[in-house]
């Protein structure tokens, strides 16, 4: 989805209190009645000018056929509402170039006052029908259902909490610097997609790094869940201790919404297919193949047992 910011320097302080409204209406309302937008906004006379002029740049949208004249929030006002919560704390200054697109997410290069760039995430569940998303994902808790606007404000908040952790605890992840709503602001880091790269000097090294930080992450209790070449960058880093022009490759981990507990129901099946994932790619990529079985989640666990 294209993130267009044109219009933003134009919405009055009334507009965005209407946006706000329509939001804070969302939560009991699909579609929110307009005198209730005009109660939440506080505005009298001038909700029906706001709201034209939001429906008019698509933040949000009528519902035809509704059985009551009302309003839903779209995306591009989803979107609207958390730059401006970005903009209000100086978290973010400008967008640039989007750089990713997902099945499930949008990624965009921005940047901070002093010009330094970062990377902002958007989480947009429900653009491809995945009917077992809402399945496979604990989000939901106990609830029976959830519109994927909320969907993805929860796939926001579980990453950048699993990021915070994972950064405290000395993982290789992008920095989390803010969040809001369905979106995530982090650093960006110079590094390539493993997938995009066609050899490496010492893939026996690399498979046995990436291995290892299964291993890790279940020794803290969580299975990345898509632990692939698409979610690993590879930074390329000098290495003082190595003879001249020496380079180091590290691997980021990245995309933590999809996490899980060793404790889940499935978990055997996500820890096996991300160790399988990683030797499949060795295998086809770098024409490398472990000697080794495993490791297996049983393993993970003993170790996890070792250090209790």
């Amino acid at each position: 989805m294209k993130l267009d910011t044109k219009a933003m320097r134009y919405l009055t302080a009334e507009d965005w209190r209407t946006l706000t409204a329509v939001e804070q209406g969302s939560k009991n309302h699909e579609v929110v009645p307009t005198p209730l937008i005009a109660q939440l906004s506080g505005l009298r006379g001038g909700v029906h000018r706001c709201i034209s002029a939001l429906a008019k740049v698509n933040l949000i949208a009528r519902l035809k056929n509704a059985k009551y004249d009302g309003y839903r929030l779209t995306y591009g006002g989803l979107d609207y509402l958390a730059l401006n919560t970005y903009r209000k704390r100086k978290d973010v200054y400008s967008v640039g170039n989007q750089i990713g697109v997902g099945k499930e997410s949008d990624i965009f290069v921005v940047a901070d006052e002093k010009g330094v760039q970062r990377v902002l995430k958007i989480h947009r569940l429900g653009r491809i029908s995945f009917r077992t998303v809402k399945a496979n994902r604990d989000y939901l808790r106990h609830r029976a259902s959830a519109s994927w606007m909320h969907m993805s404000r929860l796939a926001a908040l579980k990453e950048y909490t699993f990021m915070q952790a994972l950064r405290e605890n000395g993982f290789p992840v992008p920095e989390p610097l803010a969040q809001s709503r369905h979106t995530i602001v982090m650093s960006l880091i110079d590094a390539f997609p493993m997938r995009q790269i066609s050899s490496v000097p010492d893939p026996a090294s690399l498979y046995a790094e990436l291995i290892s930080m299964i291993l890790r992450l279940a020794q803290c209790g969580l299975i990345h869940g898509d632990f692939n070449e698409f979610n690993i960058l590879i930074k390329e880093e000098a290495n003082p201790d190595a003879p001249e022009a020496a380079i180091t490759l590290t691997p980021i981990l990245i995309d933590f919404p999809q996490m899980v507990s060793i404790d889940h129901v499935n978990a055997e099946y996500y820890f096996d297919r991300d160790v399988n994932c990683i030797k499949r790619f060795f295998e086809r990529r770098f024409h490398f193949t472990s000697n080794e079985k495993g490791p297996f989640l049983a393993d993970a666990r003993k170790l996890l047992e070792r250090m209790e």
